[in-house]
């Protein structure tokens, strides 16, 4: 369905492969569409449970294409404007699912691409995966990703990237919070399966409320409006069929209905 994707269901598991390995699945306009398009239908199928963003070939997303960007160089103002609407579009779509979402990083994930890795809930690197916020070198700046890189990595962290445009290793991703793991290349997927397992354990509608509860509470003081909200939060749950179901599989120590089975 997808020009620049490979998507594969398994179990309740989406796998979206961006599928341009001849440029390091860099952004275009397609990639960016397709992404977006991706999101939304997966986000809209209650048989999807988890889903799993990945690059076919040997990096994850070495961002923008550069036939792309040179299209923008000559482009109006308007145009660009469109252009960036779409691709902070694309990372907001990502952002915003109700599904747990998770970043499989190989290679390169640089610009946009670190982007995508940190828009997902989850990251997982390869020891070998380097990652940079490159765009000063090409006289921009990382607009459209940096809400997402912030909240990854922090202010503070962001004042050295976003300038130097320095390669981050794997291990220091780590270190600053944007990669969840660090494993070994050959166990990259098998973390990400174990992570994946995790996942499924959930209540799926849980796990949707638990995204929107960490968007309305992080960076906010611990106001009376706050403490309001969250009280009403868990109170609107508790008696949900999810929750009842779920108590009671924990009581007659069984799986929840929406556990998958072996």
């Amino acid at each position: 369905m997808y020009e620049t994707l490979e998507i594969e269901l398994n179990n309740g598991v989406a796998t979206v492969w961006m599928n341009r390995p001849d440029v390091h699945n860099a952004f275009n306009a397609q990639l960016i569409a397709d992404i977006t398009a991706a999101c939304r239908q997966l986000d809209a199928d209650d048989s999807v449970r988890v889903v799993v963003l990945g690059g076919r070939g040997k990096s994850f997303s070495a961002g923008a294409d550069l036939n792309w960007m040179k299209a923008a160089a000559n482009a109006s103002v308007e145009e660009n404007l469109a252009d960036g609407r779409r691709l902070a579009g694309m990372l907001r779509t990502l952002a915003e699912m109700n599904k747990p979402t998770i970043a499989r990083v190989h290679g390169a994930a640089l610009g946009g691409g670190m982007g995508l890795a940190s828009a997902c809930d989850i990251c997982v690197a390869a020891e070998k995966a380097v990652f940079a916020t490159s765009e000063v070198k090409f006289g921009i700046i990382p607009s459209a990703i940096s809400p997402y890189v912030l909240r990854a990595i922090g202010e503070r962290q962001a004042y050295r990237y976003f300038q130097t445009a320095e390669r981050i290793s794997a291990e220091r991703a780590g270190e600053l919070g944007l990669a969840h793991e660090v494993v070994a290349s050959e166990a990259l997927d098998a973390r990400v399966g174990e992570i994946v397992a995790a996942l499924l354990q959930g209540g799926p509608r849980a796990q949707a409320a638990a995204k929107d509860l960490i968007r309305a509470v992080a960076n906010r003081p611990v106001s009376d409006e706050v403490v309001e909200d969250t009280a009403r939060r868990i109170s609107s749950l508790r008696a949900t069929p999810e929750a009842k179901e779920g108590l009671d599989a924990f009581l007659s120590k069984r799986l929840a209905s929406w556990v998958p089975k072996a």
